[in-house]
């Protein structure tokens, strides 16, 4: 499996677009796992280190292209912050202004988290003309949401079409092991499949059944 990582990526001083997936459990307001925050910092840690300015994209929750302040990802910016040990710069808009002028303002080495992708219906839609809106903030397109990288929508499948794109840290290691169980599997295999959305695991199911 043929794929770009940041080993071939020159950041240094350039806008680097991250998808993440800030989806993280929250029950009255606060988040009640750290997990996919927590694996997105290496990421983070070595294009800040780098020298790139990184600007964040993620949904949460289905605000279905409204403006829910419970769907707000402010939490998660302050959570990254607090992950990462610096901080994390947020902007209550994922297009429009307020987010060119905070991209704008980004630093080298510094962190911005944009506002939910989903509070705009054009995210699920793939609209063109958000997903050409979303990429006016990058050099660069780094996709690290994994768990999301199956919705063809404007921030995972349209971004990809404008810059150049290459996996994160965390995409590259699941698809390295999704390749390593598919291709050459040690046999005898077991596969254990989680996920509530059965309907979403059964290709996968079949793949796996005729291998």
């Amino acid at each position: 499996m043929a794929f770009r990582t940041l080993d071939d990526a020159d950041v240094a001083g350039r806008r680097v677009l991250l998808r993440a997936d800030l989806n993280v459990p929250v029950r009255e307001g606060r988040i009640t796992d750290l997990t996919r925050i927590e694996r997105l910092s290496p990421t983070i840690r070595e294009l800040a280190g780098k020298g790139a300015r990184v600007i964040v994209l993620s949904h949460f929750e289905r605000p279905k292209g409204k403006r829910v302040p419970e769907m707000s990802l402010a939490p998660m910016a302050a959570a990254l912050g607090k992950v990462l040990g610096q901080q994390v710069q947020f902007v209550e808009d994922c297009i429009g202004p307020a987010a060119e002028q905070a991209v704008a303002r980004l630093k080298e080495g510094e962190v911005l988290v944009l506002e939910n992708t989903r509070y705009h219906a054009a995210e699920e839609k793939n609209e063109a003309e958000f997903a050409a809106a979303l990429a006016g903030h990058g050099d660069i397109y780094v996709n690290d949401a994994f768990s999301a990288a199956h919705r063809a929508h404007a921030s995972t499948e349209g971004v990809a079409r404008h810059l150049p794109a290459h996996a994160g840290r965390l995409m590259q290691a699941e698809l390295e092991a999704l390749d390593a169980a598919l291709g050459t599997p040690v046999r005898p295999v077991a596969a254990v499949v989680g996920g509530a959305k059965v309907s979403t695991k059964l290709d996968l199911l079949g793949n796996l059944v005729r291998r």
